[in-house]
C-alpha cells in the first residue's frame, strides 16, 4: 500500500511524491534501475578508506576551510528541545555538538542563547582549529577539542551525565556502519539521565544516494565520495535500532522530505533527511 506526501521547495511550493505505509519514498523505474548495480568497492580500498577517514576530512577542511556550509539557523526553529528542556527561562544549558565541523551550528546558537555552554568536538584537528580561530569563539562560553568519537572516551574532555542536549547532525552518516553503536554509547555516557539527542542525517533514497556512480558503493545504503569521505543513507528502522541498542529511548524519528531546486539547470531534485529525538532514559536498567 502506497500514499501521497509532498515535498516542500525553498519558496514552500508543495509537489506530491508518494511514499510507503513506513514513510519511504517509492522510487522510480529510473531510480531503482541506478540502483541495481550491487558491485562494492574492493575490501582493500575500503580498508585503506577507514584508515585514512581523518586525513581526508582534513584535507576536505583545508580545500573548503569554512566557506563550503551555511550557517544552520534552522536549528533553534526545528529542533525546540533547546527551549523546551528549560525549567525555566533562563536556566544554563550545556550542549554537546559531535561533530561540529567549522561551527556552522554552534556559532548561531551562541548568538541566540546567552545561556548555553558548548562542547565541541570533529575528527578533523583542522576543523577544530577554525572552530577556536573563530571571534566569537571564547572559553567562557565554549570548548572545542578533537575527538574519534569511534575510538576516544569523550569523558576524557566532558564529565560524565553532564550534558543536557547532544547533537548529531550529519555525522552518523560519515562513520563506518560497524562503529555507529559504539559513537551512541559514548554520546550516552556524557549524557545527563533525561538528557536528549538531535539527530539530522541523510534518510534512504535521498537524492544524493542516486547520484553515486557505479564503483562508488561500499555496503548497503553506504557509499564513498570522490574525495574519499563516505556517506551512509538511514532508514527510520535502522537508526531506530542502533539508538535502542546503545541504551536510548525514542521521542520523535521522522522522515523530512524537501525539494532543492537548481534554477540554473531547470531541475528539482528531492531530498529526504532523517530528524529525530532520542532520550537517555531517567533510569537505567543496565549501563552502557
Amino acid at each position: 500500500m502506497e500514499s501521497v506526501e509532498t515535498f516542500v521547495d525553498s519558496a514552500g511550493i508543495e509537489s506530491p511524491v508518494r511514499t510507503d505505509d513506513y514513510g519511504v519514498r517509492i522510487l522510480s523505474q529510473d531510480e531503482k534501475d541506478r540502483l541495481k548495480d550491487d558491485r562494492v568497492v574492493s575490501e582493500y580500498k575500503q580498508k585503506k578508506l577507514e584508515k585514512e577517514a581523518q586525513k581526508n576530512w582534513d584535507l576536505f577542511y583545508k580545500r573548503n576551510t569554512t566557506n563550503f556550509f551555511k550557517d544552520r539557523h534552522w536549528t533553534t526553529r526545528e529542533f525546540d528541545e533547546l527551549k523546551a528542556c528549560r525549567e525555566f527561562e533562563t536556566q544554563k544549558l550545556v550542549l554537546l555538538e559531535a561533530g561540529c565541523g567549522v561551527g556552522n551550528c554552534i556559532f548561531p546558537l551562541l548568538e541566540e542563547d546567552l545561556n548555553i555552554f558548548v562542547y565541541a568536538c570533529d575528527f578533523s584537528p583542522r576543523a577544530v582549529e577554525f572552530v577556536k580561530q573563530n571571534s566569537l569563539y571564547s572559553l567562557e562560553r565554549c570548548f572545542a577539542f578533537q575527538c574519534d568519537l569511534t575510538k576516544d572516551d569523550l569523558r576524557d574532555n566532558i564529565s560524565a551525565d553532564s550534558v543536557d542536549v547532544a547533537t548529531l547532525i550529519f555525522v552518523l552518516s560519515a562513520i563506518h556502519p560497524d562503529k555507529m553503536q559504539h559513537a551512541l554509547e559514548n554520546l550516552f555516557r556524557v549524557l545527563k539521565p533525561g538528557g536528549v539527542v538531535l539527530f539530522r542525517d541523510y534518510g534512504l533514497y535521498d537524492h544524493a544516494m542516486l547520484r553515486f556512480k557505479s564503483g562508488n558503493k561500499l555496503g548497503e545504503n553506504f557509499y564513498v565520495r570522490q574525495d574519499g569521505t563516505r556517506s551512509y543513507f538511514f532508514s527510520k528502522e535502522l537508526l531506530t535500532r542502533l539508538f535502542h541498542d546503545a541504551g536510548f529511548e525514542s521521542m520523535v524519528n521522522d522522515y523530512v522530505l524537501r525539494e532543492t531546486v537548481n534554477k540554473k539547470e531547470g531541475l528539482c531534485v528531492p531530498r529526504v533527511f532523517l530528524q529525530s529525538k532520542f532520550r537517555r532514559p531517567l533510569t537505567l536498567n543496565n549501563q552502557v
